[in-house]
């Protein structure tokens, strides 16, 4: 693990996203809550939050971190599910991997819950699209892939 003793403290943020794509019969499904097993969305969601709560126990170099706030978004499109989660804490590392691990969950919810009625499920664009504080400064992944970033 890296030391961050030495490191103040500040507000830290990141924003990570995956796509779960299906058919569209299983999306239908999906967003009325048709399938074995109830309400996925909700599943997804707090295995998401719990994701992002135990990340120092499931990556061997996170430190643990006391978040402060965690954000799931579920969007369920004609064939696809996006996950959006972003993560927050004031601390001395950045929670680019709970957030990435977050999403990692809430995607795998879904695709299991899928996986019995749809062969073709595939899990997409694990990235992070915004990461701020600390002295890095913010990046920002725009649509098209470009990584922006401002300095502190």
């Amino acid at each position: 693990m890296v030391d961050v003793t030495g490191k103040e403290r500040s507000d830290r943020r990141a924003v990570a996203q995956l796509v779960v794509e299906m058919c569209s019969a299983t999306a239908r499904q999906l967003e009325r809550g048709e399938l074995p097993g109830g309400d996925v969305l909700a599943l997804a969601r707090g295995a998401a939050l719990f994701a992002a709560k135990r990340t120092a126990d499931l990556l061997p170099l996170c430190h643990p971190l006391l978040l402060d706030e965690v954000t799931v978004e579920i969007g369920v499109g004609v064939d696809r599910v996006e996950v959006t989660v972003s993560v927050e804490a004031r601390d001395r590392t950045g929670v680019e991997m709970e957030a990435l691990t977050a999403a990692t969950a809430a995607g795998l919810t879904i695709y299991a819950a899928c996986a019995s009625v749809d062969r073709s499920l595939s899990i997409d664009g694990l990235t992070v699209l915004d990461k701020s504080g600390g002295r890095s400064g913010r990046w920002h992944r725009s649509a098209d892939g470009t990584v922006h970033h401002t300095a502190t």
